[in-house]
């Protein structure tokens, strides 16, 4: 009898139809599903094409037939036989090979599995924790195949596009400087030089703008970043980002490629046309409108500042926070007025725990408003506010008096919650937006000095340079998010190109001469030989593919994700190391004294 272990496989799985009929082939993969059915076994074997049905029978080989049944799910087989049409009345339809069989005259057990934790096909149903822990069980669902497919497919459409475009893709470091900037950095440290230590790079920021100065024009990357900070469902302490910095261009430039390049991709991939240009909001109108600087415009809800009507109004709940220098701000709710009364002391009850102090509302009935503060208000007062609000019968109208950043944020917050609760949400649609005219700095109360709310390396605009030193709060950053469905998909700047303007945001955000040059010297000396205007974008692709596949968390589009406590179930990362380890790298390790006093 033939080895067809030897054999080459001819033919996928998935790919056997009709037009195979009466081939002989040989097929590799694993045993989805073994059914006897009295002298015949049945073999569903799949590989990453799809599946096909394998017929066994003691008539075509004895020897085959016994051996399948040592067979079970996701034993690994080869297998030699003949393709035929499945008789008349036996095809299966939800199957791409259902009009088709192989009937089997050899198989080659290649490999066994033991009784598996779960199976594939219900991993759905397994809990995450499992799942990490077996993921190459996990990864074999059809599911994921596809899913890592389309990311494949993804980073070539992206490749292509860009180097179509002149683009060249330039490797960065991976063990670079620690930066005062950002999140916390992973540390590597030197065996050759005690004391010392790399960093994981959070982006290559500062890279990519020396390879401006060097003069590559347009550089992309799929960068690896690392960055260790609070995990959530879109975000992992390692992440692909694709990255782009041009030279001599402007915002609009780089946000016009962005376009035509998510076009594509969404063209290609998902053969869905996006309607362009996206539109764009500065950052003050998102916050006045939506609460958020990455708002979710796929429904309405806006908000509406009546402080103006409100200010001398005899309800003190409304008056006083707009004569503190606050605000009142609402949302009017088309049809809420059939929320009950429980609803709304569960709204009120978040509005709190957001930070606000609470929540006042109106139910526009057919016979007039009802609030437990029609009582503190005049009747012209009541119905100028509902004009205001655009109010109608059947409307809910909700509003916070407090301090604008607080009544902004926190209804921000509470416009997701109801289009939450009213289904709102449309989820087969891509809404896109730019965010812009960032604010350059704010105050960090607990350090009391200027930070940069994207980094220090992002250029003021010219018309609030005259404010830079005297009031940094007033600055505009040259600055840009794109945002798609309330999630912030990336961002981008026009970048400092001269080491005086450089030195001067130093400064404001009260970096010293000394501490500049140790930290950034080499960019500071790198922009004193003929630096050009530039500036790019870096996107999240593991996060833009889970936006584009309707995923609820980044993880479902990484091969081997950490959970929320950055651990990596698969390999039990991270893990204690040999104290020779510790000591070639002149480190001691220290016990945590928290811990050690919780264990008293």
């Amino acid at each position: 009898m033939e080895d067809i272990g030897e054999l080459k496989r001819t033919h996928r799985c998935g790919e056997l139809s009709l037009e195979h009929t009466g081939q002989d082939v040989v097929l590799m993969g694993w045993v989805q599903k073994r059914r006897d059915h009295g002298g015949v076994i049945f073999l569903d074997l799949r590989d990453r094409s799809g599946l096909v049905q394998v017929v066994l029978s003691p008539d075509n080989n004895n020897a085959a037939f016994e051996r399948a049944n040592q067979v079970r799910a996701e034993y690994v087989l080869a297998t030699r036989g003949q393709v035929r049409r499945r008789p008349a009345g036996t095809e299966n339809p939800n199957m791409a090979t259902g009009e088709i069989e192989v009937t089997t005259s050899n198989i080659k057990i290649l490999n066994a599995a033991k009784a598996l934790p779960f199976q594939p096909g219900d991993a759905a149903s397994v809990d995450e924790a499992i799942r990490l822990r077996y993921r190459y069980l996990d990864l074999r669902r059809p599911k994921n195949w596809r899913t890592f497919a389309l990311r494949h497919k993804a980073s070539v459409v992206i490749r292509n596009f860009l180097s179509e475009k002149g683009f060249l893709d330039v490797e960065t470091p991976m063990l670079t400087r620690s930066t005062p900037e950002g999140a916390r950095d992973y540390l590597v440290p030197s065996r050759v030089h005690p004391g010392s230590f790399f960093a994981l790079p959070q982006s290559p920021q500062l890279f990519k703008q020396i390879l401006m100065i060097a003069g590559f024009e347009r550089y992309f990357q799929f960068a690896r970043c690392f960055r260790d900070e609070d995990l959530r469902a879109d975000r992992q302490p390692e992440f692909t980002q694709v990255d782009v910095e041009m030279s001599f261009v402007d915002e609009r430039d780089i946000q016009d490629l962005t376009e035509e390049m998510l076009a594509c991709l969404y063209r290609e991939l998902l053969g869905i046309e996006l309607s362009r240009p996206f539109p764009r909001l500065t950052y003050q109108e998102a916050m006045a409108r939506y609460g958020s600087d990455k708002p979710d415009l796929r429904f309405g809800l806006e908000m509406v500042d009546v402080s103006s009507l409100l200010a001398d109004s005899e309800c003190r709940v409304f008056s006083s926070a707009v004569k503190s220098g606050g605000v009142v701000k609402g949302i009017r709710v088309p049809e809420g007025a059939v929320f009950s009364r429980k609803i709304l002391d569960e709204l009120t009850k978040k509005v709190v725990e957001w930070g606000a102090r609470g929540l006042a509302w109106f139910i526009l009935e057919e016979k007039g408003p009802r609030s437990p503060l029609l009582k503190m208000m005049k009747p012209e007062e009541v119905e100028s506010l509902i004009a205001m609000m655009g109010g109608q019968a059947g409307d809910l109208l909700l509003f916070v008096a407090d301090q604008q950043r607080v009544a902004e944020e926190v209804l921000g917050q509470l416009r997701l919650e109801l289009a939450k609760r009213l289904d709102l949400v449309d989820n087969s649609k891509f809404s896109f937006a730019w965010i812009t005219d960032f604010p350059l700095l704010e105050y960090n109360e607990d350090e009391q000095r200027w930070e940069a709310v994207h980094h220090p390396f992002t250029s003021p605009q010219v018309e609030d340079l005259p404010f830079l030193e005297t009031n940094p709060g007033r600055v505009r950053a040259r600055a840009y998010d794109i945002v798609l469905n309330g999630t912030e998909l990336g961002g981008g700047s026009i970048r400092i190109h001269n080491r005086e303007m450089q030195e001067r945001l130093f400064k404001v955000i009260g970096l010293k001469p000394e501490d500049a040059q140790e930290k950034f010297g080499f960019l500071l000396e790198a922009l004193d030989y003929g630096a050009p205007p530039h500036g790019g974008i870096a996107f999240g692709f593991d996060r833009l593919l889970m936006l584009m596949l309707n995923l609820e968390t980044i993880r479902d589009v990484i091969a081997f994700p950490k959970t929320q406590s950055a651990t990596c179930m698969l390999t039990s990362a991270p893990a204690p190391v040999l104290s020779k380890q510790l000591r070639d790298l002149h480190i001691q390790n220290v016990p945590d004294k928290t811990k050690h006093e919780q264990g008293k």
